[in-house]
């Protein structure tokens, strides 16, 4: 069953987006394959910016999910779509709004959950629907 964690940013120090480039940076490294899930496209090529640069002397290597050769080729992809179905990947990292409805076919899920209100409105929904589920759930306060 998915095991999904969520992190809660208790201020805007730090962006969601800087988060979800440390947590896909250690689950790599830690042999993982992972998905980051964007909530558009322009956030998708930002993400993807942002994987070259949030951290100096660190290398992610990824690619945003456009076709399936792709997927087959990098350890850490970004989309805002789901992710080719014959992909494996083992963690799903979400900046997006709502569940996506493909989540369940990952080993991991990371909600990142923003400071500002209606962020921790969308989070308690998306928590909500994990646990009326039966998910297990751990939460994680940064």
């Amino acid at each position: 069953m998915t095991k999904v964690d969520f992190y809660l940013l208790e201020s805007d120090t730090d962006s969601r987006e800087r988060i979800a480039c440390r947590l896909a940076e250690k689950a790599w490294r830690l042999g993982n394959r992972v998905y980051l899930l964007a909530p558009d496209k322009p956030a998708t090529h930002e993400l993807d910016d942002l994987l070259w640069t949030f951290s100096q002397g660190s290398f992610v290597p990824h690619a945003v999910c456009e076709q399936e050769a792709d997927a087959e080729a990098h350890p850490v992809l970004i989309g805002h779509t789901e992710p080719p179905t014959s992909l494996k990947h083992d963690v799903l990292i979400s900046l997006a709004p709502d569940v996506p409805n493909w989540f369940s076919r990952f080993t991991r899920v990371a909600e990142l959950v923003g400071a500002a209100e209606e962020d921790k409105v969308r989070g308690r929904e998306r928590f909500r629907f994990y646990r009326e589920r039966g998910y297990p759930l751990e939460t994680h306060k940064i």
